[in-house]
């Protein structure tokens, strides 16, 4: 038993921890058959079943759960021990897993991620893009990227990106001749508007800030999408109002094409935070991401 294969040991723990041969394999990269085979092999090396597999399910025998009961931790451990050798190479390696809103992934990462990859030529980078609130970590994600306002209080935050962001209210010069200039965010609610909706979540109501008053309005909706892309299409055929990141129709506002209104009324709001669990080890590839950007923030303020 002193020389079970390590990898079929692993290959056991992550079809364990996901209850799936397929989802197992997307997160690890390999096929579900390789899964599989290590599975068979390993079953067949101790002479016992440790998963029950049927069409719709994946779940541990008794004998599984036992062994899963000691091998998660001290799998956890070869982890650990292995990551630390990075301590000892030139550059880290590994893969660095982020979960991000789409925002972040258009006008955010770029360019960091290039000037990381360039600093960190051992590390890759896994970016996933969605708008949907999910548990980064439960989903295999070793950090996301959010606002404040969805920080969970048990995370570490780090700054990432501009320390503040600020949304616009905008809209064609064909549609504001056809239907006026709202001079008021209550005006409008008399107005067609091309509102943005988030996976799992209605369309958000728009807010408004100005000098200590704030408004909240859910405006009437010609059109709702978690597509910025089919948003500001939209805005410039003359459908509607939109409000959205500014950073999404600057070109479109400097070059006319769409006219900001109620800039008054324009709101700033904090930039987003990396953010991951605190804990006493992390890994290596998080480990000189979370660097690179606490270098990256006294750059941007020492210039």
């Amino acid at each position: 038993m002193n020389d079970l294969p390590l990898a079929d040991l692993d290959a056991f723990a992550a079809v364990t921890r996901e209850r799936s041969f397929r989802e197992a394999a997307r997160k690890r990269r390999v096929s579900a058959s390789s899964l599989s085979e290590a599975l068979r092999r390993l079953e067949e090396r101790l002479g016992v079943r440790l998963l029950n597999r049927t069409t719709r399910s994946v779940t541990p025998t008794e004998a599984g759960e036992r062994l899963i009961e000691r091998l998660g931790p001290a799998m956890g451990e070869i982890a650990t021990a292995l990551d630390d050798i990075n301590t000892f190479r030139d550059s880290p390696g590994g893969t660095l897993r982020l979960n991000v809103p789409t925002v972040a992934a258009m006008v955010i990462m770029p360019g960091i991620i290039n000037r990381f990859l360039k600093a960190y030529p051992g590390i890759s980078v896994e970016i996933v893009a969605e708008d949907s609130f999910i548990d980064v970590l439960a989903a295999g994600y070793d950090a996301g990227i959010r606002y404040d306002e969805r920080l969970e209080r048990d995370m570490i935050a780090v700054p990432i990106g501009p320390r503040e962001q600020c949304y616009v209210t905008a809209a064609s010069p064909a549609y504001l001749v056809a239907n006026g200039t709202p001079q008021h965010p209550r005006d409008i609610l008399d107005h067609r508007c091309i509102r943005h909706r988030f996976l799992g979540s209605s369309a958000f109501p728009w807010e408004f800030e100005r000098e200590g008053e704030r408004i909240v309005i859910s405006p009437p909706m010609v059109l709702a999408t978690n597509s910025v892309d089919i948003e500001r299409s939209a805005a410039l055929e003359g459908l509607g109002i939109i409000r959205t990141f500014r950073e999404f129709v600057a070109p479109q506002i400097a070059s006319g094409d769409l006219i900001p209104i109620l800039e008054d009324w324009d709101t700033a709001f904090p930039g987003p935070f990396l953010y991951y669990a605190s804990r006493r080890h992390m890994p290596a590839p998080l480990r000189a991401f979370v660097d690179f950007l606490k270098l990256e923030q006294r750059r941007m303020n020492e210039g």
